[in-house]
């Protein structure tokens, strides 16, 4: 008797024992996955930011990076969220090279102010600051727009002294960057004494090719029309370099004055098949009926590249003439490059019988996938939300026929969609669909703000889920909504056994 009490109280305690670890194996992954037991996802992020090495922060930066969307970015004048005032806060006190051109091009790339002085620091410093940092603060500053205040203004002409002192010093390191960024700046404070700087250097100072065509595109950059004859020379030389023509062109285009028109006509008939492409790439900001009827004209060229450039043209400009020839690509062209821009021009164009040439190619199930995606892609991004259920139809469709690539293409341009017709798709999904789809079943639920679907999301928070359950825990600490469930409640001590549980 005395044995079977010892051997329970042993099988007793390993129950506990094993109880204790299921539950602090539990607690653990819940806390990592950013749930009500542990820092939000947000909090995560502010202590790396805070207490992170540099390798850390690089790589939150990283991921930062990637979540912001793909369109151009409105200028922000400066710091909005928790995550980029720390940033702001780390930058002030640090001295590592890989933190600091980090943040810069992070801040860069959403042109959010709030770093100028501390680039106009590290730029005067330079002798004094590592190579990297120095090149990510001359870039941070080339990418600020103009703001209302003047205080932009004043920055910019500060920058733009310092940038000429670089290339009047020829400081190899930094010219590249340099000269880039001065044609940005140039542009907010004196376009055409900046161009004439530019254009200055070109004529008196030895550089690399690479160099003069960056100090080309610069000239553009500045928007002066001062700069234009300096670019209808370049352009119009047959002897020069092709590289430094296209340069050339696509800067006349930045400028858009009627003045650089004729050299970009006249290009169009290069023997060179780069040249032809980029001058009808160029015609696209200019108006008039002369430039509409050689981009048309384009669409005949043997190149593709120049095909490529006329249906860009043809989108940039809102060509409808052109719906006809953007048509015939689409069905018949042999490089797929053309047919997709042929494809975003007709979405670019819009009205009605540019909208019935895209229904149609997506509607037509003999058509090959990439034609089908980008036109549903257009149909969705500048069409009609009503086109979503046409979608969902062609979704279920390539699923039933096992098209996987189809079927992952209309996934994606439906995950970019906004409509309150895909709550039941996502419904459906949180029942009965794999990973991938209820990963997208939350895109849905983020972009269109399906906060009835709140209870199927909570499901995916078991940490079990993984990927799906960071995913889901984070939309709904987006919402300001609970996780449904109390957290684990902490076991009692552990009595002390009476023995080791050992027979004798």
């Amino acid at each position: 008797m005395k044995k079977r009490i010892i051997l329970m109280s042993g099988l007793l305690f390993l129950a506990i024992t094993a109880l204790y670890a299921q539950n602090a194996a539990e607690n653990t992954a819940t806390e990592t996955s950013g749930s009500p037991t542990g820092p939000s996802i947000e909090e995560q992020r502010l202590q790396i930011i805070r207490y992170g090495t540099d390798t850390e922060i690089a790589n939150l930066i990283k991921i930062l990076r990637n979540e912001q969307p793909s369109s151009p970015p409105v200028a922000i004048a400066g710091p909005e969220t928790k995550i980029d005032k720390e940033l702001l806060a780390l930058m002030e006190k640090t001295k590592n090279r890989t933190i600091l051109s980090g943040i810069f091009g992070y801040f860069s790339d959403r042109e959010i102010g709030g770093l100028e002085k501390r680039a106009l620091a590290a730029v005067k410093d330079r002798d004094y600051e590592a190579a990297e940092t120095v090149a990510a603060a001359i870039y941070y500053l080339g990418k600020l727009r103009a703001g209302s205040s003047g205080a932009e203004e004043t920055v910019a002409r500060e920058a733009g002294q310092v940038f000429k002192d670089i290339m009047n010093g020829e400081e190899s390191r930094f010219l590249s960057v340099t000269i880039r960024s001065l044609g940005q700046i140039g542009e907010k404070y004196d376009p055409a004494e900046t161009a004439e700087y530019l254009m200055d250097y070109y004529a008196n100072h030895e550089m690399g090719d690479e160099n003069r065509r960056l100090l080309v595109a610069a000239v553009g950059d500045t928007k002066a029309k001062e700069g234009v004859s300096f670019l209808v020379s370049i352009a119009e030389n047959e002897d020069e370099r092709a590289v430094l023509r296209i340069a050339a062109m696509e800067a006349l285009a930045k400028i858009a004055d009627v003045s650089g028109l004729p050299v970009l006509i006249s290009a169009v008939s290069s023997k060179d098949p780069n040249v032809r492409a980029s001058a009808v790439g160029a015609l696209g900001p200019f108006p008039g009926e002369e430039a509409d009827a050689v981009i048309i004209e384009a669409f005949r060229d043997s190149f593709y590249r120049a095909r490529i450039a006329a249906a860009k043209a043809a989108g940039e400009r809102k060509l409808a003439a052109s719906v006809p020839f953007l048509r015939f690509r689409c069905e018949n062209d042999e490089v797929p490059a053309v047919r997709d821009e042929a494809v975003k021009a007709l979405g670019l164009i819009g009205g009605k019988e540019a909208e019935q040439v895209l229904v149609e190619l997506f509607k037509e199930r003999k058509n090959n996938d990439r034609i089908r995606i980008n036109a549903g892609e257009m149909l969705l991004t500048k069409g009609s939300v009503d086109y979503v259920t046409d979608v969902i139809i062609e979704l279920d469709e390539a699923k039933k026929k096992n098209q996987t690539a189809l079927y992952n293409g209309f996934l994606r341009i439906l995950g970019e969609a906004k409509s309150p017709k895909l709550e039941d798709l996502a419904r459906r999904f949180f029942a009965a669909g794999g990973v991938v789809e209820k990963s997208y079943a939350l895109d849905f639920c983020s972009r269109n703000n399906f906060r009835g679907l709140a209870d199927e999301i909570r499901k995916l928070t078991d940490p079990k889920n993984g990927s799906l359950s960071k995913k889901s825990l984070a939309l709904l600490e987006e919402w300001g909504l609970p996780v449904t469930g109390e957290p684990s409640s902490p076991l009692p001590a552990l009595p002390a056994p009476e023995s080791s549980g050992v027979v004798d």
